[in-house]
């Protein structure tokens, strides 16, 4: 059946039993303010974030008591009303599970609940107050003490609850029973920023001033525990107001003045606690309050929870150390007492925590007689943050093990309605999360087992902790090891990948108390706080054995299971439309992510698993049947119908029940399809008939009539015509007067109306174009301002810039040439090196000369000095030339007489051969080397030409340059 504008009140109705159709029904009925929705037996409740307490009055409680599941519109009154009529008749108990993520409105959901069970179960009173009374006047005091603002909901319940209403074999409430689990300990101490902390430290500190004034409070600013975050009020909220409705409650479940003002005095001496700041002593690694204003606080902790102030600050800063020889006390360090300070805290609250509900309990009272029950369990949902620590872990292990518990009562609605309709459904499967369970409980492998164990090792750490789980489950597939993390683990729970710091594991799972603070808190006068700490057991005290909060969640969370289990569940899924908490927003993604964490995209996908479209036979025939009109002939059996109208289409995959036909997903889709194709193509034919036979008899009609009416029409429009033509006549020859007359005068009174207009908007004009040229001449004389400016700014960067690159670029080209002629010097042998140096320095002599003369004449003066200073060097040069010379010319002298002086002539032929072959030898040398300075200095003087082409080249374009002076310096 196709679904109506306004969405269908249970999903199972749906024809496409999909994502998308859930989403959209979902959509459809949140616009019309229908917040609840089936999906089966499962109850959908999107918040409204907005009163609506005309579905929640008297009148509405009356119309559901009694009614068959399904008949009116989906309601938690209904879901509470199956549960109390199923207890009442079969003798079961029964259970309702309201879960969602935090701010989806489980706590309200409840509070409904117990409100109509309530209602249906009578007004048997206990000492002038009835128990369901106590059990709703609870709420406030669990909420004040157990819910604190968070990031996503301003009353986030930071612990499980399962309340357990029990009924007298007449259905009349006899009695009752809270359970708590996992309190959210480590928030007393620490506190994000917007968060807040628990609710009743900040009532306390809205208290009137006389409470104030007895607790020496002051503003939440001023308490460490308090202001981490800088929210301390919220919108719309009376703190003071919602103190005194606490007062209100406590005394309505049985909670005494004494013990009130005993409670607040413990939640103040908290607060003060937190205050207390420790610096060094005087000692190594010891430990003393701070300043003045911590000693303050220590000895206010002390009055309030009335033990003597110097046993508390020992309590806080040391520890004793028993051995077989003797007793030690120990110093801590001030990091080391901060901490020891922060677990008395959480301690006392812990344990304040549990007396309220013990004694909400004892104050309501239990039936011990009672058979049956309603057990309303309000759990957090799943969990998954930036940092996930230990209590994200502990949750979403809940979250996993209702969700088990979920798929197996899901699976086993399907499989009775299966079996109900005999049809087969072996080989439909069934996802089980029992993987992931056994990697978080299994013993002794699972990581609680590992935690426990490394917990009881005094040197491990959460490193240690860590590289154990990665050795472990290496190879597990649900583990996952983060890459860019040595600590970190991820676990892929059944709504997606969780990532967990590990940071602080081993000392949230720790559940001891320090001996220091039992015996300190043991001994306190006041003997509420006393009994808060009483001493432990014998048996306890001697048994090594090692408590942590996980393995005790743990047991609790069995506890609970075989509750549920024992007990005939019912499932409300809460589902918070957007993040912003505000009415008429529905976010698609956000609400698909809830409904896939809440196990509903499960329970829908174990539906399309088998046969999520379940149609009644008469109802299948009425919409399907004209697709085999051939098997409706005669008196037909409707199954057979059925099953014909399929096979002709060939559908497979299907299954006939005794009363319901069964398709698989696709299936009716595939149907629609043919049956709108048939129906369209009957339309076709259909109106193409009667369209032919009504335009046809349209135009015979028309045909006659019209034949009839132009014989008369015609014969009266000649007449017409004629007298017309004479009358027209005649109106022309008036009508030609009177234009002529009119078109005179109307002309006249028209020129002179131009003439005046013209004269005015000539004025204006030429008005408005002497402004104009007055405007475009003061917009040409600032343009040329402004251009002149910018050309001139342009041409002083651009010179500046030009004048940088070329300082650069002919250094570098002057340390490439240097390097050339040292590399070029280098090559040369040593004995001419000594020879030759004089003759570069003639030629170099020489090459300056020529280029100082191509100087301008603004260098004329240092060109003229330069010139001097370089005759000077080569008159020096040239001495030394000659006084080489004249050695040389000594030495011929001496080899001539030393030639002379030698007796053989022919001796005297060879040796003066070989001088003057020596002689010829070094001048030919001279002379290629003189050959190759020339060259070298034709060579430079192409470069200097290619130069001051490029230089006059680039002139052309607006570039500067240096005189070439500063280049000859540079090469100097």
């Amino acid at each position: 059946m196709e679904a109506p504008a306004g969405g269908v009140d249970d999903m199972t109705k749906l024809s496409y039993l999909h994502e998308p159709g859930v989403l959209e029904n979902l959509k459809s009925r949140y616009e019309l303010n229908e917040i609840y929705t089936y999906t089966g037996n499962i109850l959908i409740a999107i918040n409204p974030f907005q009163r609506l307490p005309h579905i929640y009055d008297g009148h509405m409680m009356q119309q559901y008591k009694g009614a068959p599941f399904g008949e009116l519109s989906p309601h938690v009154f209904a879901v509470a009303d199956v549960a109390y009529r199923a207890m009442v008749n079969e003798g079961k108990s029964n259970s309702i599970l309201v879960s969602g993520e935090s701010g989806a409105g489980k706590t309200e959901t409840t509070k409904m609940l117990m409100r109509y069970l309530a209602y249906l179960g009578g007004r048997a009173a206990t000492e002038g107050r009835t128990v369901e009374q106590q059990v709703l006047e609870s709420n406030p005091v669990l909420e004040a003490f157990g819910n604190a603002k968070t990031v996503r909901n301003n009353n986030s319940s930071r612990f499980g609850k399962f309340v357990e209403i029990q009924f007298d074999k007449h259905g009349r409430i006899s009695g009752a029973a809270i359970r708590t689990y996992l309190l959210e300990r480590s928030r007393v101490c620490q506190v994000n920023d917007p968060e807040r902390n628990y609710h009743c430290f900040y009532l306390l500190c809205a208290a009137p001033q006389e409470e104030i004034e007895k607790y020496k409070l002051d503003h939440p600013k001023t308490f460490h525990y308090l202001n981490q975050s800088k929210c301390f009020e919220l919108v719309g909220v009376s703190d003071a107001h919602d103190y005194l409705a606490t007062r209100r409650a406590m005394d309505i479940v049985g909670i005494s003045a004494k013990e009130q003002e005993a409670i607040f005095r413990v939640v103040a001496a908290i607060l003060h606690l937190g205050n207390i700041v420790f610096t060094k002593g005087k000692e190594v690694d010891s430990s003393v309050p701070k300043d003045e204003k911590a000693k303050f606080h220590l000895k206010t902790t002390a009055e309030l929870l009335m033990c003597d102030a110097v046993a508390l600050e020992d309590a806080l800063c040391k520890r004793v150390m028993i051995t077989p020889e003797e007793v030690i006390k120990r110093s801590l360090d001030p990091q080391s007492a901060a901490i020891s300070r922060d677990g008395l805290a959480k301690t006392i609250y812990s344990r304040l925590f549990d007396w309220l509900v013990d004694k909400i309990n004892n104050s309501i009272g239990q039936d011990p007689t009672s058979k049956c029950l309603i057990g309303v369990l309000d759990i957090y949902g799943f969990e998954s943050f930036k940092t996930n620590s230990f209590e994200q872990f502990c949750i979403n292990f809940t979250n996993e093990k209702l969700q088990q518990h979920f798929n197996q009562h899901v699976f086993k609605m399907e499989q009775e309605e299966y079996t109900k309709e005999q049809i087969n459904w072996s080989y439909i499967e069934f996802v089980d999360n029992q993987d992931v369970l056994d990697l978080i409980e299994k013993k002794p492998g699972g990581i609680i087992a590992l935690l426990d164990e490394a917990c009881m090792f005094p040197k491990s750490t959460h490193e240690t902790f860590s590289n154990k789980l990665y050795q472990t489950f290496k190879s597990h597939k649900r583990f996952i090891k983060p890459k860019l993390s040595r600590t970190d683990f991820t676990i892929s729970h059944y709504a997606g990948e969780v990532q967990y710091q590990s940071d602080q594991f081993l000392d949230k799972n720790k559940d001891y108390v320090v001996a220091e603070h039992q015996e300190l808190l043991g001994a306190s006068k006041c003997q509420f706080v006393a009994g808060l700490f009483p001493p432990p057991p014998e048996e306890t005290s001697k048994s090594s054995k090692f408590s942590s909060i996980g393995s005790r969640f743990k047991l609790q969370l069995q506890s609970l299971m075989e509750t549920l289990n024992s007990t005939e569940p019912h499932y409300i899924r809460c589902v918070k439309p957007n993040n912003l908490l505000k009415p008429a927003i529905f976010e698609n993604v956000n609400i698909m992510q809830q409904l896939r964490c809440g196990g509903v995209l499960e329970a829908i996908r174990i539906s399309c698993a088998g046969y999520p479209t379940r149609r009644a036979f008469f109802e299948f025939i009425n919409r399907f049947g004209l697709l085999a009109p051939e098997a409706l002939e005669g008196n037909y059996d409707e199954k057979v119908a059925c099953q014909r109208i399929m096979e002709k289409k060939g559908l497979k995959g299907f299954q006939i029940g005794k009363t319901k036909v069964f398709l698989r997903a696709g299936q009716m889709a595939e149907l629609d399809a043919r049956r709108a194709e048939v129906l369209n193509n009957a339309a076709k034919i259909i109106q193409r008939r009667v369209l032919t036979h009504v335009t046809r008899k349209r135009f015979i009609a028309l045909r006659k009539a019209v034949i009839s009416i132009q014989a008369l029409c015609r014969g009266r429009l000649a007449s017409k015509i004629f007298h017309e033509m004479k009358r027209e006549a005649a109106a022309v020859n008036i009508q030609k007067n009177a234009r002529r007359y009119e078109a005179r005068k109307s002309y006249k009174r028209l020129h002179s109306s131009a003439l005046v207009v013209q004269t005015g908007l000539r004025t204006m004009a030429a008005c408005k174009q002497f402004r104009f040229r007055r405007q475009t001449k003061a917009v040409i004389f600032m343009q040329a301002r402004w251009r002149c400016h910018r050309a001139a700014s342009y041409y002083k960067r651009l010179k500046r810039g030009a004048i940088v690159s070329q300082t650069r670029w002919r250094g570098r080209v002057a340390r490439k040439e240097l390097r050339k002629l040292k590399m070029e010097a280098r090559e040369t042998g040593a004995l001419k090196e000594a020879k030759n140096k004089l003759e570069k320095q003639v030629e170099e002599l020489t090459w300056r000369l020529q280029l100082e003369k191509r100087m301008r004449t603004d260098l004329e003066e240092a060109k003229v000095q330069e010139t001097a200073k370089f005759q000077s060097s080569l008159e020096e040069l040239q001495k030394k030339l000659e006084e080489a010379n004249a050695a040389i010319a000594k030495e011929k002298e001496v080899a001539k007489q030393a030639i002379e002086e030698a007796p053989p002539v022919v001796q005297e032929t060879q040796v003066i051969v070989q001088d003057t072959e020596k002689i010829d030898s070094l001048n030919a040398e001279v002379d290629n080397l003189k050959e190759a300075s020339e060259e070298r200095r034709k060579k430079l003087e192409e470069t200097q030409k290619k130069v001051q082409q490029l230089q006059d080249s680039m002139k052309s374009y607006g570039f500067t340059f240096l005189p070439s002076s500063y280049i000859v310096l540079n090469k100097l």
